[in-house]
């Protein structure tokens, strides 16, 4: 009896080798770390599509490859937090989706290649002194907003547009740089600007309930802060009976009323390539920032459409994007 016990301890210790050992494979291959900003449909889509992408070009997650995923959650403090753990964790590669997670995750550059994501001006944003040749080991892809194109979408369909009004975070340097085209397209276009600068989410609704009281639109380029409150401003807008025009097509799929822009799924997909370009060797000096400014779309709210009695012109029904959502409850 004691030897059958002593073999079945050996057996059991023999198991747990083996599954130790098969641990360990598991987790052999590169290490990706990857820091979200917050929870959005825009930066969720970036991150789904850039695991799927990476998949398709063989890392598997779990079996070949390690995918440490770090969600900020929206707070700076966070942001910091996760870009000290990275410091200390043997990642190969770090991706930060948008632009102050991008901000922060310069320091790993010293040591560790950083691959961006929808980092609207990468250059004013400090991560590198030329989009062609990166030059401070971060190179990555930006979702430039079509700032001029979205506002004469928004007088094709309401002409009879005056007032509008402007949404944004000031502590974003992306939003910054598109209020600042926005204003400027604005006043080329005889419109009449109002701003309502907001520090965090919670004060998106007040902001949007005021501009909505004095504006005949409200305008929100790829915010992340508007972005994660698209319900909230929706909400608002169309109480109003006024459109609010994005920078960001899964803005539109949240309740907005239409922008014209890139596809993001393709943006996450482009920044996964890249990961595997910097995985396989290629110096992250010789892959160029990848700035989306072509082939974009219109994305249309249909529903927005229907509720404020807009209507869209034959010149752009055709090539359209049209998305279906319901009155946000």
């Amino acid at each position: 009896m004691k030897k059958l016990k002593s073999w079945m301890m050996i057996a059991a210790l023999g198991l747990s080798l083996m599954l130790s050992g098969c641990s360990e494979k598991a987790a052999e291959g590169p290490r990706i770390g990857v820091i979200q900003l917050m929870e959005h449909t825009s930066l969720n889509m970036i991150y789904d599509s850039l695991k799927e992408e990476l998949e398709t070009l063989g890392y598997q997650d779990g079996e070949n490859c390690t995918i440490v995923f770090k969600n900020a959650q929206g707070e700076q403090s966070n942001i910091g937090s996760i870009v000290s753990s990275f410091q200390s964790e043997k990642l190969d590669v770090v991706v930060a989706i948008a632009t102050p997670t991008a901000q922060s995750a310069a320091r790993l550059a010293e040591t560790t290649p950083v691959i961006f994501s929808a980092v609207t001006d990468p250059i004013t944003s400090g991560l590198t002194s030329s989009l062609e040749h990166p030059d401070q080991n971060i190179t990555g892809t930006s979702d430039e907003v079509a700032v001029a194109q979205i506002l004469d979408l928004a007088l094709q369909l309401q002409p009879e547009l005056k007032t509008l009004g402007m949404i944004y975070n000031v502590g974003e340097v992306n939003s910054q740089t598109n209020i600042a085209k926005a204003k400027e397209a604005a006043e080329k276009l005889g419109l009449t600007v109002i701003e309502a600068p907001v520090a965090n989410t919670s004060e998106v609704a007040q902001a949007a309930q005021v501009l909505s009281e004095k504006c005949d639109a409200l305008f929100s380029p790829n915010d992340n802060t508007v972005a994660t409150a698209m319900s909230t401003v929706t909400q608002i807008t169309r109480s109003a009976g006024i459109p609010v025009y994005v920078g960001a097509d899964s803005m539109v799929m949240d309740g907005g009323t239409a922008t014209i822009g890139i596809n993001y799924v393709e943006l996450g997909k482009e920044t996964a390539r890249m990961v595997d370009q910097v995985l396989k060797g290629t110096d992250v000096s010789a892959i160029p920032v990848k700035v989306f400014n072509e082939n974009l779309s219109v994305y249309v709210n249909t529903d927005a459409l229907e509720e404020l009695h807009l209507t869209l012109p034959e010149s752009l029904a055709a090539d359209a994007q049209l998305v279906t959502l319901k009155d946000p409850q």
